[in-house]
C-alpha cells in the first residue's frame, strides 16, 4: 500500500496568459454590469450594502462643497462689492429653483437616471437619441471639467501655500496630472470604501470652514470700519441700494458655478438606504432619503456661500482677487493664513486640496453612471464600455488631455464648467415642467416653467459672456456623436436581442414540424393580402425546389423604432389567410431574423432554413438604409450576423437567396 506524506495539490489547469489576466482584470464587472449595474452609482444588487442618506450626501458633497475653495474668489473678482448680494440671489435660486426641481427629479427618476432619462421619451426615434447625445455632451463637459478644474485648483492651493517648496512653482500641469492619475487609480482599485473617505473629507473640511468663517465674521463685526468701507463701496458703485440689488440680479449668472452638485446628487440615489417596505418599482424610502440629502446639502452650502462671500469681500483688499493676487481662486485660504496663522492655514490648505482632488471622484462616478446607461444600449459604445475599469482609463486620458490643453488654468476652465452645469440644470427644470404639465398639475407646471426661464436666461447670459464654454461643450458633443455613430456602425452586425420569446401559437407552429429542418420564408409585412402570400410561397417552392407536402412558415419583422439597439424580441404566431406566420417586432430586420433563427434552433433542436429574394437597388444605398432604418440589404446582412454569432458552420442556420 502506498502512503502520501501530504495530500495531493488540487489541479488548477494551465496558468492564464498575461493577456488573459489583464483582460479579466479590466472586464471583471462586465457580466454583472450588463443590464443590471451601471457604474458605481447604478442599480445596486439586492445583497449589496447601501448607506444612510447623510453618508451619501458627503459623497455628493465632495463636489458641491468643494466649490467653496474657489467660489468666493470668483464672486469677488466678477462683481466686487456686490458679491454678497449676488450670492444671496444665487442662494434664492438654489433653494427655490434648483432644489425643488431636483426633489421632483428624484421622485420621478428613483433609479439614478436623472433628468436625461425624463427627457428621453419626449422625442421619438432618432431625434430622441440625438437629443440625449447632446445632453450627454453637456454632462461630459460638466463632469470632465469638474475633474480637471478641481484638480487644477487643488494644485494652485498646494503651490501657493507659504510652506510649499519653491520648486513646485511652474510645474502646475505635472502636479495636476499626478492628482488626476491618483483619482483614476482609486477607481481602478474599486469604489467600496470611497463613501467612508468622503465622509471624513467633507466633515473635516466643513468644520475647518465653520471655524474660519465664524472667526472672520467676529473680526469683521468687531471692526465696523471694514464693514462701513464695504457698504460705502457698494452704494458708491451703484448710487443706491435698490440699484445694487438690481445689479446683483443681473450679474447672478457669473456665479453659476455655485449650483454644481445637484445632478450628481440624483445619480447617487441607488446608494441611498431606503425603508424596509421599498420595492424596486416604488422605492419610497430611497426617494425620501435622497430628497433629505438634496435639501440638507443645499441648506449647508447656502449658509457657507452667504457668510464666506461677505467675509471675503469685507476683509480682503480688492486687488488681491485679480489674477496674480494672493486671494485669486483661494479667498478662504488667504483668510486662513492671514487671520488664523500659518499652521491653521496649512491645515486648511491640505483639507482644501484633498476635497478639491476628491471632487473629481463625484464627477467620475457620474460619468460611470451615465455612459453605460445610455451609449451601449443605443449601440453607440462597445460592450466593454459597460465595465468600469476600461471606462475609467478612457475618462482619465480625456481629463489628461483637457488639463494639458488648458495648461491647468482654473480661470480658463470656469466658462466650460458653468456651461455644462447650467445645461444640466436647465434640462432638469424643463423636464419637470413638462412632466407637471403632462400630469395636469397646472400650478406646478407654471412654477417650474418660471424656474426654467430663469435658468434659460442664466445659461444664455453665461454663453454670451463666456462663449468658450459653449465651444468646449460643442467639441464634447461632436466627439460623442462621432464615436457613437462609428460604434453603432461597427456593431450593426450584432444580434441586438438579449432574449427571444415565443408565444403559445408560435410554439405550436414549430412543434408541428416533424422533420429535421424548419423552413421559413422571409416576407415583407407591408404586403399582407392573400395574393402576396400565395405568390411568395409558389415562387419559393419553384426556386428552392421545396416539396409540395413540405410545411413552410412565413417570417415577418416589423420595424417600429430603428434607432433602438438592444431589445428583447417576442415572436407571435399568427394565422393569416390560412398561412402560418411568425411575426416579430424589432429595430432591424436582418438582426431580428438572425436572432429568431438561432433561438428556434436552440429550443427545437432543428436546423432552420430561411429563404429570401434578392434586394433590388443600389447595394450601397441599401446598406445605408439598413444602418439608419433597419431595412435594406436583408439577405447578405442576415448571413453576416449569423456568421459572427455562430462560428461553427455545422450549427449555423441556412440562408438561401434566389
Amino acid at each position: 500500500m502506498t502512503t502520501l506524506s501530504r495530500p495531493p495539490e488540487e489541479f488548477r489547469g494551465p496558468r492564464p496568459s498575461p493577456h488573459a489576466r489583464l483582460r479579466y482584470w479590466l472586464l471583471h464587472d462586465l457580466p454583472e454590469v450588463r443590464g443590471a449595474h451601471t457604474g458605481p452609482y447604478g442599480k445596486v444588487r439586492e445583497n449589496e450594502r447601501r448607506h444612510p442618506w447623510w453618508q451619501v450626501m458627503c459623497l455628493t458633497g465632495v463636489d458641491y462643497f468643494s466649490t467653496l475653495g474657489y467660489q468666493p474668489a470668483i464672486a469677488a473678482l466678477a462683481v466686487g462689492a456686490l458679491s454678497p448680494l449676488a450670492t444671496l440671489v444665487l442662494v434664492l435660486v438654489t433653494l427655490f429653483g434648483a432644489l425643488p426641481v431636483y426633489r421632483r427629479v428624484a421622485a420621478e427618476s428613483p433609479h439614478g437616471s436623472g433628468s436625461i432619462a425624463m427627457l428621453e421619451g419626449l422625442l421619438p426615434r432618432w431625434r430622441g437619441k440625438l437629443f440625449v447625445l447632446a445632453l450627454l455632451g453637456f454632462a461630459a463637459t460638466s463632469f470632465i471639467i469638474t475633474m480637471t478644474l478641481s484638480a487644477a485648483d487643488a494644485t494652485a492651493h498646494l503651490v501657493e501655500n507659504p510652506l510649499a517648496p519653491g520648486w513646485l512653482e511652474g510645474h502646475e500641469v505635472a502636479i495636476t496630472l499626478v492628482l488626476l492619475g491618483g483619482l483614476g487609480a482609486v477607481f481602478l482599485r474599486g469604489f467600496h470604501e470611497v463613501i467612508g473617505v468622503a465622509v471624513l473629507v467633507v466633515a473635516v473640511y466643513l468644520v475647518l470652514n465653520a471655524v474660519l468663517i465664524v472667526t472672520c465674521l467676529v473680526l469683521a463685526f468687531t471692526h465696523p470700519v471694514v464693514v462701513g468701507d464695504w457698504w460705502g463701496a457698494l452704494v458708491g458703485s451703484q448710487g443706491n441700494p435698490a440699484l445694487a440689488v438690481a445689479a446683483a440680479v443681473l450679474v447672478f449668472p457669473k456665479l453659476a458655478l455655485g449650483l454644481s452638485g445637484f445632478e450628481t446628487g440624483v445619480a447617487v440615489m441607488p446608494q441611498v438606504r431606503g425603508s424596509a417596505s421599498d420595492t424596486e418599482a416604488h422605492p419610497v424610502g430611497r426617494v425620501a432619503g435622497t430628497q433629505r440629502l438634496l435639501t440638507t446639502a443645499a441648506l449647508i452650502m447656502s449658509g457657507f456661500l452667504l457668510t464666506s462671500s461677505f467675509a471675503t469681500v469685507v476683509l480682503i483688499p480688492a486687488g488681491e482677487f485679480a489674477p496674480g493676487g494672493e486671494a485669486n481662486g483661494r479667498a478662504l485660504a488667504y483668510l486662513a493664513h492671514e487671520h488664523l496663522g500659518e499652521v491653521f492655514g496649512t491645515v486648511y490648505d491640505l483639507s482644501t486640496i484633498t476635497i478639491l482632488w476628491f471632487a473629481g471622484a463625484s464627477a467620475m462616478a457620474g460619468l460611470l453612471n451615465l455612459v453605460p446607461r445610455y451609449l451601449p444600449r443605443y449601440g453607440m459604445a462597445p460592450q466593454w464600455a459597460r465595465a468600469s475599469r476600461p471606462l475609467v482609463l478612457v475618462l482619465t486620458a480625456i481629463a489628461f488631455a483637457v488639463t494639458v490643453a488648458f495648461d491647468a488654468d482654473v480661470d480658463a476652465q470656469g466658462g466650460a464648467y458653468a456651461t455644462g452645469v447650467l445645461a444640466l440644470i436647465t434640462s432638469a427644470a424643463v423636464a419637470v415642467a413638462l412632466s407637471a404639465r403632462a400630469r395636469r398639475q397646472w400650478r406646478a407646471a407654471a412654477g417650474f416653467g418660471v424656474v426654467s426661464l430663469v435658468f434659460v436666461y442664466t445659461i444664455t447670459v453665461n454663453i454670451v459672456e463666456r462663449p468658450e464654454g459653449l465651444r468646449i461643450a460643442t467639441i464634447f458633443i461632436l466627439g460623442i456623436l462621432v464615436v457613437s455613430f462609428a460604434s453603432r456602425a461597427s456593431r450593426s452586425f450584432e444580434l441586438h436581442a438579449p432574449r427571444v420569446h415565443l408565444d403559445a401559437p408560435a410554439v405550436e407552429f414549430l412543434a408541428a414540424e416533424d422533420g429535421d429542418q424548419i423552413h421559413l420564408i422571409a416576407h415583407e409585412p407591408q404586403r399582407l393580402d392573400e395574393g402576396a402570400y400565395a405568390n411568395k410561397l409558389t415562387a419559393a417552392r419553384a426556386v428552392y425546389h421545396l416539396a409540395p407536402e413540405q410545411n413552410v412558415l412565413f417570417l415577418e419583422v416589423v420595424v417600429e423604432d430603428s434607432s433602438e439597439f438592444e431589445t428583447e424580441l417576442t415572436v407571435h404566431g399568427i394565422t393569416r389567410h390560412g398561412y402560418q406566420v411568425l411575426e416579430v417586432h424589432g429595430p432591424a430586420v436582418p438582426n431580428a431574423i438572425a436572432a429568431v433563427l438561432l433561438h428556434i434552433r436552440d429550443v427545437t433542436g432543428l436546423m432552420p432554413h430561411v429563404y429570401f429574394r434578392w434586394t433590388q437597388g443600389d447595394p450601397l444605398v441599401n446598406l445605408l438604409r439598413f444602418l439608419v432604418f433597419g431595412a435594406g440589404e436583408i439577405a447578405p446582412v442576415t448571413r453576416e450576423v449569423l456568421r459572427r454569432a455562430e462560428p461553427d458552420l455545422t450549427r449555423r442556420p441556412w440562408v438561401h437567396v434566389g
